[in-house]
């Protein structure tokens, strides 16, 4: 099942340069999964050590917010589109 991931400015020197990548992925988890495996280090910039989405970053499924939805867990539908959205801060 072919999804779209969507990288911010921010991690593209961890894909090339790349601003969407094709990865196959039944849920947010495994389409993250499958960008690490082929970006080691993308997934640590998304996720902390215990698999839980880092308080900074936002991911959205199309256009609704994972928290809303079944976190990592929300399941994928050919032709959906993940975006990481980190934070943005200042004052």
């Amino acid at each position: 099942m072919a999804v779209t991931l969507r990288i911010p400015p921010a991690l593209r020197s961890l894909t090339g340069g790349a601003e969407e990548l094709a990865v196959d992925g039944g849920s947010v988890r495994a389409a993250l999964d499958a960008a690490e495996a082929a970006h080691p280090g993308l997934k640590a910039r998304v996720c902390n050590e215990d698999g839980s989405v880092l308080r900074f970053v936002n991911l959205f499924v199309n256009e609704d917010d994972i928290r809303t939805l079944e976190g990592l867990d929300t399941p994928l539908k050919d032709g959906d589109s993940v975006s990481i959205i980190p934070a943005i801060a200042g004052g």
